[in-house]
């Protein structure tokens, strides 16, 4: 059963104080509520009204009787909440105001005790900071996943070989495991970016107030401490006025949506009829409404686009803040709906990705086809001419298109090409050169450190599947 409460504008006055007498402008009550979407965090927002009054108790400020009540209070309506009970009311603007309503009619008078000592801006700072916290490590655990299913593919897959673009055009043979391998390393530094931003963001602003701090004689590390923060926040006013946290998150997501668009990109066109290097399952492809034979990949086109909502929070954002006065200003109240949006989108997209690197299983037969055209295994000759005939390394550039030229001509691969073809453009040439010409041999000879040997894929492959499972089993 939900708790109904008056939505009456003249209730919304009431927490304001007696400032004012009359009733707000319809209008002004649809653009100052924010209910709506920062609803979400009336988790934090519970936790860090639970530290703050627990806090008061401990220096004094309020007694324990008191900060027993009200605890009792936040408690039960954390209950109603989970259990779907509580009604959020528009006229009461924003989550804090509908918690402290609650508040009120559970336990009396008593409930104003609760905002001694802070503002309602140190309160969204710290709630908002609590949040964005929370949002890291769930980020981070699906970056982590994402991780885990890239590098056992990798490392199913160390020595299937692909063929290496650029340009879009094929340029060298590589293995499909070591093309898995570079979207770790992308999300590995994406990881690192919501690493760092989580740590500068770990500062509690609860307890600076509304831009000055207070005269009452707080704790705050105390309450810094009893949220998790690992120190209360230097300067009030910057404390009520920072949004960079939320600004940094949001860059660190658009860059991660980013990569996610690549490895969606080539998933759109390796599932192609014309590339056929992958099959994905119906989890992750629709049919067509006319044409019977088609399976689109929608899932990955999906997150292609996705990342222009990720962007766009960042840059939403980032307008808001631009050349607001310290401290606080009602501009700041659209920085929640815009991260939530964001933040979702990629979240959404993370999970999608880690869905379709699980199900696409590769072509493997196509995949080594695709490697061997394009006389892809060239730099392999041009590094035999300077390894076993001492030629400069331009020399041998030259003398490599020379025969390239001739094996095009023929319409025949480099590994095809007859001897006396090769001796033709340089008679030092020996049935010697054959040994690197062909794509197994030109993969297994990259075993440079970071290069596509197999069998630095499968060593890497296994490094990564273990740090994650020990990074899996501390969380």
């Amino acid at each position: 059963m939900k708790v109904e409460r008056s939505n009456k504008s003249a209730q919304s006055n009431a927490m304001w104080g007696g400032r004012f007498s009359g009733g707000p402008a319809a209008i002004m009550e649809e653009i100052n509520a924010s209910i709506d979407f920062d609803k979400r965090m009336a988790p934090q927002d519970i936790a860090g009204s639970i530290a703050h009054v627990s806090m008061l108790a401990e220096t004094g400020i309020l007694t324990r009787t008191d900060a027993k009540k009200i605890i009792a209070g936040l408690e039960n309506i954390r209950t109603e909440i989970e259990a779907g009970a509580f009604t959020f009311s528009r006229a009461l603007e924003d989550v804090h105001m509908n918690i402290e309503a609650r508040l009120v009619e559970l336990i009396g008078p008593v409930a104003g005790k609760l905002h001694t000592a802070r503002s309602r801006n140190d309160q969204v700072a710290t709630d908002f900071r609590l949040y964005i916290r929370d949002a890291i490590d769930q980020i981070d655990a699906g970056l982590a996943a994402l991780q885990t299913e890239l590098s056992t593919k990798a490392l199913a897959h160390a020595e299937t070989v692909m063929p290496g673009f650029t340009h879009l055009q094929t340029a060298q043979p590589v293995t499909f495991g070591h093309h898995c391998l570079a979207y770790v390393e992308m999300l590995t530094r994406d990881r690192s970016r919501f690493t760092d931003a989580r740590k500068r963001l770990n500062e509690c602003p609860l307890g600076t107030a509304a831009l000055a701090g207070t005269s009452f004689p707080i704790d705050r590390k105390a309450t810094s401490a009893a949220l998790g923060f690992d120190r209360p926040s230097a300067n009030s006013l910057d404390a009520v006025a920072d949004r960079d946290f939320v600004l940094e998150t949001l860059a660190a997501a658009a860059i991660s949506a980013m990569h996610l668009t690549r490895m969606a990109e080539e998933i759109v066109i390796w599932a192609s009829a014309e590339f056929a290097f992958i099959t994905l399952s119906d989890k992750f492809t629709t049919g067509s409404s006319i044409m019977p034979q088609k399976r689109n990949p929608d899932a990955a086109e999906l997150v292609r686009a996705k990342v222009g909502r990720v962007a766009a929070g960042f840059n939403s954002l980032l307008t808001v803040m631009k050349g607001l006065p310290l401290a606080y200003s009602k501009d700041m109240q659209e920085d929640k709906e815009v991260t939530f949006d964001a933040l979702d989108s990629f979240v959404l997209m993370l999970a999608a990705m880690t869905g379709m690197v699980a199900d696409m299983e590769p072509n493997v037969d196509k995949l080594r086809q695709s490697a061997a055209r394009g006389y892809s295994t060239a730099t392999d000759l041009a590094d035999w001419l300077v390894r076993a005939l001492g030629m400069p390394f331009r020399e041998a550039h030259h003398v490599t298109g020379e025969i390239v030229s001739e094996a095009e001509a023929r319409k025949l691969a480099l590994h095809e090409l007859p001897l006396a073809v090769m001796t033709a453009v340089d008679g030092r040439i020996t049935d010697e050169v054959y040994a690197v010409l062909s794509v197994e041999n030109s993969v297994r000879s990259r075993t440079s450190y970071g290069g596509t040997a197999p069998q630095n894929v499968r060593k890497m492959a296994r490094r990564w599947i273990k740090r994650l499972e020990k990074e899996q089993s501390a969380r």
